[in-house]
Formats: C-alpha cells, sequence, structure tokens
C-alpha cells in the first residue's frame, strides 16, 4: 500500500513548501524551509539541496527526516516521517535534476534527497476546536492576507 494518498500528494504539489527536521552531530533539532518539496512517487518526497548544506551533512549523519508541509489558508497538513537518502549522482539524481529543471528551477543542485515515507499524521490547527468550518477558516486567513498585502498588520484571530 502506498504511503502516500491522493490528497497528502495534492497538498504537496500545491503548496511545495516543505519544513524538513534533521538532526545536528550534537542531538540538537535543525529545521530548515526547502521550497522545492515535491513528491518523487508513491512513498518518497523529495528535495533539492541548492542551499541545505546543513541538512545534508545530518542527513549523512543520521538519515531520518520529518517533513512538514501546511496550507497556511486552511491551517491544515501533514506530517510526514521517514529515512532519507542523499544523492549526488547517478541515475536517480539526474532524473530528479530533469524534474526540477522542468518545474523552472535553475539554481545549481548540489544533492537531491529522498524521504522514505514511513508514517504520515493529518496536521489540523486549533482554530477547528471551536467549530469552525473550513470555509470559515479560509474567509479568515484569505482576509488576513489581503490585509498583509494592503500594508495592515491585523489580528487573525479577530480579537
Amino acid at each position: 500500500m502506498a504511503a502516500l494518498t491522493p490528497e497528502m500528494k495534492r497538498l504537496v504539489d500545491v503548496q511545495r513548501l516543505g519544513y524538513v527536521a534533521t538532526v545536528c552531530p550534537d542531538g540538537t533539532p535543525n529545521l530548515s524551509p526547502k521550497g522545492t518539496t515535491a513528491v518523487w512517487d508513491d512513498d518518497h518526497l523529495v528535495f533539492a539541496d541548492i542551499r541545505s548544506p546543513g541538512s545534508v551533512a545530518n542527513l549523512r549523519q543520521n538519515p531520518i527526516a520529518e517533513v512538514n508541509v501546511v496550507d497556511p489558508i486552511i491551517r491544515k497538513g501533514y506530517r510526514f516521517k521517514g529515512e532519507a537518502n542523499v544523492l549526488s549522482s547517478g541515475p536517480t539524481f539526474d532524473e530528479v535534476v530533469a524534474f526540477y529543471r522542468k518545474r523552472g528551477v535553475r539554481s545549481p543542485i548540489r544533492h537531491v534527497v529522498l524521504i522514505r515515507v514511513e508514517r504520515a499524521v493529518l496536521l489540523v490547527s486549533p482554530a477547528y476546536d471551536s467549530g469552525g468550518t473550513e470555509e470559515e477558516i479560509r474567509a479568515q486567513w484569505e482576509g488576513y492576507w489581503s490585509s498583509i498585502r494592503e500594508g495592515e498588520v491585523p489580528d487573525p484571530t479577530g480579537e
């Protein structure tokens, strides 16, 4: 059975920004945004190392990663956990680089990181705890971001 459902794939494909957590050699966490987060196949996520030397070094030492991808408007997403494989050459590396070139990535790609998703958990904002619907949450946050674009800094909670 595939680790990634169609809904998970859709969210990752639409958002493209994932936050990748790795473990530093001293045991502290490292969290790094990856604007190249993508679905590779039914069981793998991938990101390109454009400016990720710390993440890559950490994964070479301890290949476990967690990737969070969240839709900031509906305040829902997924937490993906699994084992990472850092590639710097070979057929799969070339295939992934070609995938990113088709997507318009022009930056040098030093490595690609394939993460075999072993566990995926739904993330849902506490904004839903009071009974708000997805449509209400969407309207609230679309209004917030619209205000930001207009130069305001509103309180998204309405308080």
